[in-house]
Formats: structure tokens, sequence, C-alpha cells
């Protein structure tokens, strides 16, 4: 095992493990059960061991040692929009297969990410249960709830931060202070204003026939729940927080802000309904920091949006990341001279 080597569970399409290698860690072996994200996952990390079975089949004899475990369970049973089951929900409960591998594995750190909504008083019984039971396991365990945004990424994304270092460090994780400048949608997308509709029934163009790869949006109807309320934010604002779902995706900042009727009731402003479109998935993919080059397999336009919102925001990742990599650098050495945290850019 060398000294920089992490594995990834609940991959996903790999924002968080981006952010990560962008820190300089190694990500060696990744799991991820959801057969429309193989293809993305493993044409973006070709070096990486990508184990495509379910966590609760997987023993961790089949998994190899590491410096770290990152990753985020399934977050939608703790989402205020979602279940809100928790624990009680089988999804909830895949927290216990990320314990029961970071105890046989017992690596120097694990970080796992969740929605907001697992710090709501009817989950905290079975949140503060899960943390006590990475506490037994001799881990050193601090949570907190941060924004995104203040974090190099144009969108307003909250999300629930836990770090834990193995206790013989004796190390607790503090984030960093938020970044001075908060990018907003203009950093993001300005340069990619041209856009297509994705084909008849939403399936994918070819990248080759867009000027961009993945740059299509989803089109079809509005829902009353998506009119319900403003979906516009102007180019000088960050992105409303980018979902699993094309169909809720926010809408693109060329459109005049939707105009209040009642409540729960907007509408597009007359004469303007042309300038109306959601993001495009290569735009939702920018405002969740992921690079161009980093290209998303899908033949229905529906996945595509579903891997870019369930993502952590790559900037965010490599931010968390660099962190953890300063609090350890007396323990491991990452391929170069131990040093201070490296300096963030101000801007995108």
């Amino acid at each position: 095992m060398k000294n920089n080597q992490i594995i990834s569970l609940f991959s996903g399409a790999g924002g968080l493990d981006l952010g990560f290698k962008k820190a300089g860690f190694d990500v060696i072996w990744a799991n991820e059960y959801d057969k429309t994200i193989w293809d993305t996952h493993q044409y973006n990390f070709p070096d990486c061991s990508l184990d495509k079975r379910s966590i609760t089949q997987i023993s961790p004899f089949d998994i190899p040692d590491c410096i770290g475990i990152i990753g985020g369970p399934p977050c939608q049973s703790w989402s205020e929009a979602g279940s809100g089951r928790g624990i009680n929900d089988h999804r909830g409960q895949l927290f216990y297969d990320y314990i029961r591998i970071l105890s046989a594995k017992q690596p120097k750190f694990f970080l796992a990410e969740n929605v907001p909504g697992i710090l709501l008083d009817k989950h905290k019984p079975a949140f503060l249960a899960i943390i006590n039971e990475f506490k037994q396991l001799g881990y050193n365990v601090s949570y907190h709830l941060l924004n995104a945004n203040d974090y190099g990424v144009p969108q307003d994304r909250k999300r629930v931060i836990i770090v834990g270092y193995r206790n013989d460090l004796n190390k607790r994780f503090t984030p960093s202070a938020p970044n001075e400048y908060k990018p907003v949608l203009r950093d993001a997308i300005w340069s990619l204003r041209l856009s297509k509709p994705a084909l008849d029934k939403n399936y994918a163009n070819s990248n080759d026939n867009l000027s961009a790869p993945n740059h299509e949006y989803m089109t079809g109807s509005f829902s009353t729940i998506y009119m319900s309320r403003n979906r516009v934010r102007s180019w000088d604002e960050p992105s409303f927080t980018i979902q699993a779902g094309g169909r809720h995706a926010p809408l693109h900042p060329q459109a005049p802000k939707m105009l209040f009727v009642e409540q729960n009731k907007r509408i597009f402003v007359p004469e303007s309904e042309h300038l109306y479109r959601r993001l495009t998935v290569r735009e939702c993919a920018r405002v969740q920091t992921f690079p161009d080059e980093f290209i998303f397999k899908y033949k229905n336009i529906a996945d595509g949006y579903k891997m870019v919102g369930n993502a952590v925001p790559v900037e965010f990742a490599r931010q968390l990341a660099l962190v953890i990599k300063h609090d350890l650098s007396h323990e491991i050495l990452l391929n170069e001279k131990t040093r201070p945290l490296e300096s963030i850019p101000t801007k995108l």
C-alpha cells in the first residue's frame, strides 16, 4: 500500500473521487452498484478498479488496504424533500455497511457526505447513533454543515460533512475558512450560451454534434410543483442546488425571474417564454465544478442529470481533501514534500 491510496464507496460518477485526486490522493478502488453510472466512472477513472456489486455483498477482504475511505451513502432517506424515513429505509441503513468496512480496514481517516436533512430532529437519534458507532471504532469524529458556495462552487449547496481521524493520529478535522470570493453562474457557464435540446424522447445527441460534451438540455413540460417557485437565478448569483433529476434542473439565467401569481404559483414572463429552458447537463456539470474533459456517458439525458446532481462538487471535495492532506502531512507523504495547505484561487 502506498501512502496516498484511498478507496471510494457509493462513488457515483466520481465527484468526490476527482476532488481527492486533484488534491494528491490516489483512488485505487471504488464501488458503485448503479449500472447506468459504470461507463462514466470507468471512462474517467481508467486506473481505478470499479467493483459493481452491492456494498452489502462486498467483503472487506475484497477491498485493498488504504489510508482513507471516502463516500456518501445514499441520501434520499434523509432528504427533507424525499421519503424522510432515515434509518428505517434500507438506503439509510447502508451507513452501517460503510461502518462495517471502516471497522475492518481501519484507515487513517474517513469522510462521509450527506444532505442537511440528516440533522433534522426526527433523525437526530439515528444520526447520533451513527456518529457514536464511528467513535467506537477508534476515530476522532467531527461533523459540519457547509455550503459549497463558500468553497469555490457556483451554487448554494448545503451538505453535512463527517470526517474522522484515527485516534492514534491525535488530530481533529476542522474545515478551512470560507473563501472570500463566492463564484456565480457567470463564472461557470457564460461561455456555454449556445446549446441544443435533447433528441426526441430526451435521448442524447452525439457529442460530435454539440458545442461542448453533454451540452444538451431536457425538454418537456414543467410540473405544478416546479412552477410553485421561482427557478431562475441571475448571472451574478450562485445557482440553485443542482438536483439529481432533469425535470427539476434550474432554469438558464438568460430568462427573467418567474412572476409571482399567488402562493405556490409562478408563471413565465409573458412574451419571454422562449427564454426559459433548463440548464444543460454540461452546464449543471460546470456548476458542480466538473471539468469539460470529464465526459458523462448515457443514452437517456435523464441519467446524465442524475449522475451530475448526485455528485459531490469537485472543487468542494478538493478543498476538503486539502485540509485532510495538510492534517496528515506529518504522518504520510503524498508523493511530494510536506507543505502548508495549498493556496486556493479566488475565481474559477
